[in-house]
């Protein structure tokens, strides 16, 4: 019998949300150390390291960032 493995990927919807909530979040906990910024900025961190299978936010948003545009070539075919 042959295994198969299956990934399951977040819609790039949700995808751009969660790099973009992050990013407002970094911005903003530079300027603003208050601990609802930090809590804001942990929760949509661990949102996103669930939602790519990983566990550091830089590797999180490395790889949402690949995962959306990967799905922008998808949606755009090639010219010849």
């Amino acid at each position: 019998m042959t295994e198969v493995t299956v990934m399951l990927r977040a819609h790039p919807s949700l995808l751009r949300e969660l790099v973009e909530r992050c990013e407002t979040l970094r911005r903003r906990s530079a300027s603003d150390c208050s601990a609802e910024t930090g809590r804001q900025l942990e929760d949509v961190a661990y949102t996103l390291c669930v939602v790519t299978g990983t566990r550091q936010l830089d590797t999180a948003l490395y790889v949402a960032r690949r995962q959306l545009a990967d799905a922008m070539r998808r949606q755009q075919p090639l010219r010849h």
